[in-house]
């Protein structure tokens, strides 16, 4: 990804910090140093990395002379974080507020920048982005230079089934502009966006033209298409632009390419305008609305959690009523293969795996890197292999699919991998449903514990866990105990649960080698920090502990 690199130095710069014993002035003087090395080599202006220097030094020193505790290095360190943290937000935040479309009125947007930013594409995306949200969009192309755009313009806006004017005979770009914002304005179009053609500043005829459009069509916004591999040429071309069409937004493209990116805040900071969405991926949904904090907290491994669950929300209005009947399934403690499909279906609507765990805080990257592909095939497979299945087998609790391996082209191991998978799923759903399920039992522990946080290092405090043990069905605790105790552990655990399904002595061999498969994986998740409690620890303090 675009600015993956900058995340990664700014990163260490920040970890070095922590490791620090005193944080005096030549430690922040190396910091500033890596810091703005980290920016210079992402191709950020240099006018606009001294300044951010000078800032940070300035602010720590006036929150030092000011702050009470002076001594303590603690404190000086998140002092100095925060100054960073502010300055770089500061770099892509000019303060200034974007024009919003309102419904129920035309809300024209013209869409300028250089040939082969991604215009035709992003004004295609943005029209698919403000139809999802209920407005009624569509795109005038107004771009008679290049050859073939009407029909790029055609043939996306067709499959995103997006109305759009334009013309094969017709060559004034200004007439055909002003030609379909009229129409459109008629027809009661809520967002008109209109495409121009590529230009630079050196094309002084085009500049021309694209403001003889902007007074023929009055928009409400100007948008410049900006690509993120611009490098140092952002500064000039941004301002000629401003100064000729005084854009109101920019759209970044190219956000999931390798380029270096700092072009993109330099066009921000010279030209004081706000991003609005970034691009980051070929596909019509691929775009995302910008914030500079979380962009930032994203940047520096912090992580997003509001536009995760934003993320999420905006998958689940998509089909409220299938996630409705989907959350009902799981209260009544039942699960389908056909019910797993569709989750994992959704888990791939929300796109790649790396994008999510930039979302989550204290994440490592390096754990999910180069894992998109991996991970994206691993799922497809297992459609493919559902998608062979029959509507009566989709609709089963998963009995063997020897014919099924055949009819999808995977081996039978696959699918028995899958149908393993989801026997401990459904063993989830089946133990968590019900009146004395594990749904009910948080809940009742929840009520018992009033709400209140887990004591030190994670684990729950002594009254939570009498709490939990009240709150168990019957029987559960003593037979949790029994098998701890016994020595049998996570294996004999295993087995009461996969006999719970009716499951033979091959089932338990095979989990047993998944197991065995995953141990490595999973032994990696240790170093994710102080959230996850030891569980022999658990064990013991519910009296499960001993026998070995």
């Amino acid at each position: 990804m675009v600015l993956a690199d900058l995340g990664r130095k700014l990163n260490a710069a920040l970890s070095s910090l922590n490791r620090a014993p005193v944080v005096d002035d030549k430690v922040l003087d190396i910091l500033l140093k890596e810091v703005c090395a980290a920016l210079l080599e992402s191709d950020v202006n240099v006018k606009l990395v001294a300044s951010l220097r000078q800032k940070v030094k300035a602010k720590v020193k006036a929150s030092l002379e000011s702050g009470a505790d002076k001594g303590k290095d603690v404190n000086r360190k998140n002092i100095v974080q925060k100054a960073i943290f502010d300055e770089l937000v500061q770099l892509v935040d000019p303060g200034v507020e974007p024009y919003k479309p309102k419904k129920g009125q035309s809300n024209v947007i013209m869409a300028v920048g250089l040939q082969g930013n991604g215009k035709t594409t992003t004004c295609t995306k943005l029209a698919v982005y403000y139809q999802r949200r209920g407005f009624k969009s569509c795109i005038v192309c107004a771009d008679t230079f290049r050859a073939g755009a009407f029909d790029q313009t055609r043939q996306s806006a067709t499959k995103a089934k997006v109305a759009y004017f334009g013309s094969y005979t017709e060559t004034d770009p200004v007439s055909i502009a002003a030609q379909g914002v009229s129409k459109f304005k008629k027809e009661r179009f809520d967002v008109i966006i209109v495409d121009t053609s590529g230009r630079h500043k050196q094309e002084s005829e085009l500049f021309e033209e694209m403001v003889q459009i902007g007074e023929a069509v009055k928009p409400n916004m100007t948008v410049m298409i900006l690509d993120a591999s611009i490098g140092q040429a952002a500064e000039a071309q941004s301002r000629a632009f401003k100064d000729s069409a005084d854009f109101g937004a920019i759209i970044v493209t190219k956000m999931d390419g390798h380029a270096k990116g700092g072009g993109a805040i330099s066009a921000v900071a010279v030209t004081k305008t706000p991003i609005i969405f970034l691009g980051v991926g070929e596909h019509l949904h691929d775009l995302e609305k910008f914030s500079p904090q979380p962009f930032i907290s994203k940047l520096l491994g912090l992580g997003d959690v509001q536009g995760l669950m934003e993320h999420m929300q905006d998958i689940a209005t998509q089909n409220p009523d299938k996630q409705k009947e989907m959350a009902k399934k799981l209260e009544e403690g039942k699960l389908s293969i056909r019910d797993w499909r569709e989750q994992i279906q959704n888990v791939m609507n929300m796109g790649p795996i790396s994008k999510i765990a930039s979302m989550i805080p204290g994440l490592p990257q390096e754990l999910l890197q180069g894992s998109d592909e991996e991970g994206s095939q691993r799922m497809k497979r297992m459609i493919y292999i559902t998608d062979s299945m029959t509507a009566s087998e989709l609709d089963s609790d998963g009995s063997p699919f020897m014919e099924t391996a055949r009819g999808s082209g995977t081996s039978v191991r696959e699918v028995e991998e899958l149908l393993c998978q989801y026997r401990m799923m459904a063993n989830m759903a089946k133990q968590a449903g019900g009146k004395n399920g594990w749904l009910q039992a948080a809940q009742k522990m929840q009520q018992a514990t009033g709400g209140r946080g887990r004591g030190a290092n994670g684990m729950p405090t002594p009254a939570q866990i009498q709490a939990m043990q009240r709150s168990m069905p019957p029987g559960m605790l003593q037979q949790l105990q029994k098998t701890m105790r016994g020595g049998g552990g996570m294996q004999e655990m295993m087995k009461a649960m996969m006999q719970g399904q009716g499951g033979d002595q091959a089932d338990m061999e095979e989990m047993q080698r998944m197991m065995a498969q995953m141990g490595g994986g999973l032994g990696g998740l240790g170093g994710l920090g102080g959230g996850m409690p030891n569980m022999g620890d658990m064990f013991k303090m519910m009296g499960m502990g001993g026998g070995r």
